[in-house]
């Protein structure tokens, strides 16, 4: 280590109480930003970060407005010549039901066995708060950073990143930079350090299959009129093979193929596939031949039904035939896919079908552009070494099926290069009861991103 590093790692040890206190304190705001009626208090998360940063010696501190909620920004661009890294996280969280579940409650976070309990302290909290205190750090001992840094803190993360992208538009130019980090993943199963390396877009519709006016008696009008949920059975078991392939035409021409280091990495992966298919209670795992269960989690496209709805639904019988019947689909799409793209492939499969007498609607709800980057990229072989540095394993690599719409938003409009430097445990339960986060996680989190900008500088 050098001195720098020595006397970080000094300070972050004679701190480690004022540290933990000060986290706390940030996860009892409860900034549920998609509750109208946590309206306010997700606009005092935005200004307590803020003034938390002007107190550790961060410039140009503002809370900076957006039709929905703001984005938090700061920076310290004072070391000429330096690279310059953009540092992203979110504020917001999610609901917290069913209260009924949560062990203690989730905006009066506690410590026990090694964790911090509380909505947000993984997803993403406590992965903003860290990055505070490795800056912090800095300042204290060096009176400097050994690098520019802009600090971009979302507050609609959780609602989609609805406005997110148009203020990166507005901040273009102060966004340049050499590399975006973005802290919003996590380690692997066992809590194995990780990287993740790509995230699959999404594509999401709905169909809408409409027959008669009303509701029909099925016995006076059975055999004359073409049932809306019969037709939309028909189209959706079109849409796929028995094996799991999808059956869009043209639905895996631009889709990208791994590389041969990528499917080594990801085979050396340990997983057992009975024992994940248990975890969740399936009798095993399904899906398209030829890859492998973590492959096609997160590197080969897939469409799937999200809701489905039609009819009498309630107990007992009610002899109709529904006037309409709906569907949502999403299509996980990975790197070449565009989103826009897929729904026209998917639409026009769906409105080839023939059945004849309902109408067939197909609407695009949202889109979200995939991300990857190169595992040999020299920006996250630095994080690597960083990592394995503090927590003494090598970090895996990997490519995670779901998304995060900023990823995709950095790399198209700052266009610098993402590293995912996600720190929570895999099983923080984020989006759950009891969500949680392994303080050794957290503490050596700090430390990783205050040795990845000496790192960063020196490189």
């Amino acid at each position: 280590m050098s001195a720098a590093i020595d006397a970080v790692e000094a300070y972050l040890e004679d701190t480690a109480d004022e540290r933990l206190a000060e986290y706390l304190e940030l996860l009892r705001i409860p900034t549920v930003g998609v509750l109208s009626e946590h309206a306010a208090d997700v606009r005092s998360g935005a200004e307590w970060i803020a003034s938390n940063m002007r107190a550790i010696g961060l410039e140009h501190v503002e809370v900076s407005e957006t039709p929905g909620f703001p984005v938090v920004y700061a920076d310290w661009l004072n070391a000429p010549g330096a690279p310059t890294v953009v540092i992203y996280c979110h504020y917001d969280v999610q609901p917290v039901d069913p209260l009924d579940l949560w062990a203690h409650p989730p905006f009066d976070p506690h410590v026990a066995n090694g964790r911090v309990y509380g909505r947000g302290a993984a997803d993403d909290k406590g992965q903003l708060h860290l990055h505070l205190w490795a800056a912090r750090a800095w300042l204290a001992t060096a009176g400097r950073l050994p690098l520019n840094v802009r600090y971009v803190f979302e507050g609609e993360e959780e609602a989609g990143s609805t406005h997110f992208e148009g203020w990166l538009d507005a901040n273009r130019e102060r966004l340049r930079a050499d590399v975006v980090v973005i802290s919003d993943t996590s380690f692997y199963e066992g809590n194995h350090p990780a990287l993740t390396l790509s995230l699959r877009g999404n594509m999401y519709l709905q169909i809408d299959v409409t027959g008669p006016d009303l509701d029909l008696h099925s016995g006076q009008f059975g055999g004359m009129v073409q049932n809306p949920a019969n037709a939309l059975a028909r189209i959706l078991a079109s849409l796929r093979h028995g094996d799991g392939r999808v059956a869009v035409p043209g639905f895996y021409d631009d889709t990208e193929e791994l590389s041969r280091a990528d499917r080594a990495a990801m085979a050396e992966l340990p997983f057992d596939e009975s024992e994940f298919a248990a975890g969740i209670g399936v009798p095993g795992l399904f899906g398209e031949p030829g890859y492998s269960a973590l492959e096609r989690r997160g590197s080969r496209p897939t469409l799937d039904v999200c809701g489905l709805w039609s009819g009498f639904q309630d107990e007992g019988s009610k002899t109709i035939i529904p006037a309409h019947a709906h569907a949502k689909l999403s299509c996980r799409i990975t790197s070449g896919m565009d989103p826009h793209r897929t729904f026209e492939r998917v639409r026009d499969a769906i409105l080839a079908v023939d059945v004849p007498g309902v109408d067939v609607e197909v609407t695009l709800i949202d889109g979200m552009q995939p991300f990857g980057v190169a595992m040999e990229h020299p920006m996250t072989q630095t994080a690597a070494r960083c990592m394995e540095q503090v927590f003494g394993q090598a970090p895996y690599f990997l490519r995670e099926g779901g998304s995060i719409g900023a990823v995709a938003s950095f790399d198209r409009i700052v266009g610098a290069p993402v590293v995912m430097l996600g720190f929570a445990n895999a099983d923080d339960q984020a989006h759950a009861p009891n969500e949680s986060m392994v303080l050794a996680n957290y503490e050596g989190g700090v430390r990783t991103v205050a040795r990845y900008f000496e790192a960063l500088a020196a490189a």
